[in-house]
Order: C-alpha cells, then structure tokens, then sequence
C-alpha cells in the first residue's frame, strides 16, 4: 500500500513538472507534430486493419445469435454500430494502442534514462519532463479522434463487407440498420472517452520509463508494466466514464 502511495506521487510530481508552460513554443511544436506522425499516423495501420475484421465478426456473431423470425435482419447492423461506436472503438482500440504506444514510449524514455540522456538534460538546465513527455501527451491526445473515427468508419466497413459477401443478410438491411435510431451523442462520448485513455496510455507508460533504474532488463520490465497499468486504468474509467455519461 505504501509503495502503491508512493508510486501515485511520484506520478502526480512528475505530471506537474510536465504540465508547464515550455520554454520554447518553437521546439514544443516541432516536437508535437514528430510525436503525432510516430505515435498517431504510425498506428493508422493497425487501426484500420483490426477495425475491419472486428467489424465482420460482429456482424457474423451478430446474425448467428440473433437468427429468429420475430427479430428483423436489419438489427445485425444495428447492434454492430452500437458495438463499435460505445465500446470497441474507443476502449478495446485503445487497450491495443496502449501496447503499441504506451511500450513504444516506455521503452523510448526507459533507454533515454539508463544511457544517461535524461541526466545529460537535467544538467543543461532543461526541464526533461516538460521537453520530453508534454509534446508525447499533446501529440496523442489530439491525434486520438483521428484514430477513432478511422476505427468506426472501418468498422462499419467490415459489416458493409460481409453483407455483400454471404447471404447472412441484406446490404440494404444492413444499411438500414446501420442509419436506425443514430445518436450522434455516442461519437462524441467515443471521442471523448478515448482521449482520457489516450492521456492515461501516454502519462502512465511516461512515468515508468521516465523512473527506469538499471539496464535493458529494467527498460523491458517498465515497457511491459506500462502496458498492464495503462490496461487497469483504462478498464476502471471506462466503468466510470459509461456510468456517468449514459445513465
């Protein structure tokens, strides 16, 4: 418990000294804008590859499970939509963005540390964790509504896809039930949400590589750390946000 406490500082202290006006907006901004290619535009890939074939499954799943003359065909599109825009893209494609990300930026800062880079800074009188990790959280946290709504869009896609392939169900149908009863509320809350997780992957995988101590044993154990904490956090606001948001 009080290692759990002191962890929780030394997090909050770190996050303060990041949060602070940089010293350089030039720099700050070159930087953002790296960060925002490698952390967003890099994971644009992977975003639209796993959106498609989660969006299939579903549909699948969906029309597997619900095959009964008193439910319409057009409810295998409507429920996919709901799925993916409530849940998947948002918290389960942020959970595999914390994998990617939160590993990429731990192990990143971990490296920075253990060769003495992060000191290196300290001693030209730069704040590290301001020049470092600020345009890391900036970066992604404005690049996420880009991922999601790649996410949704491809999603729906890979429904759109095995409507057209099998004979589960109609295109028309399925179009239908994708425009049935649209909330443009949930896109808002999707975004919303995912860039409070984004925030989480980006400052929780900063913190244990910005505190690596040893070598590249330790930088492996901090990338791999991150990721199961980024996950937790991730779960317990997702909880929080749909409890507070939808109810």
């Amino acid at each position: 418990m009080i290692k759990a406490l002191q962890k929780f500082g030394e997090y909050v202290l770190l996050m303060l000294r990041t949060m602070t006006i940089p010293e350089r907006w030039s720099v700050f901004f070159k930087q953002t804008f790296k960060e925002m290619y490698k952390l967003g535009v890099d994971s644009i890939w992977i975003v639209i590859f796993i959106s498609i074939f989660i969006g299939a499954v579903l549909t699948i799943q969906v029309s597997l499970n619900i095959q009964s003359p008193m439910i319409p065909d057009f409810t295998v599109g409507y429920i996919t939509r709901e799925v993916i825009l409530l849940e998947f893209s948002s918290s389960i494609m942020c959970l595999i963005l914390a994998g990617k990300v939160g590993s990429n930026i731990a192990s990143e800062l971990g490296t920075m540390r253990v060769t003495e880079q992060i000191d290196a800074l300290e001693i030209m009188g730069v704040n590290s964790a301001n020049y470092l990790i600020l345009p890391k959280v900036v970066a992604f946290v404005l690049f996420i509504p880009v991922l999601v709504i790649l996410s949704m869009f491809f999603g729906i896609i890979g429904g759109y896809f095995i409507a057209w392939a099998t004979d589960m169900l109609t295109i028309a149908k399925y179009e239908y039930g994708i425009q049935y009863w649209f909330r443009p509320y949930y896109v808002q809350y999707s975004i919303l949400k995912s860039m409070v997780f984004a925030f989480v992957i980006v400052s929780i995988a900063s913190y244990y590589g910005y505190y690596v101590k040893g070598g590249a044993l330790q930088v492996g154990k901090a990338s791999t750390n991150s990721v199961v904490m980024s996950s937790v956090f991730i779960l317990a606001l997702d909880l929080v946000m749909t409890q507070l948001m939808l109810s």
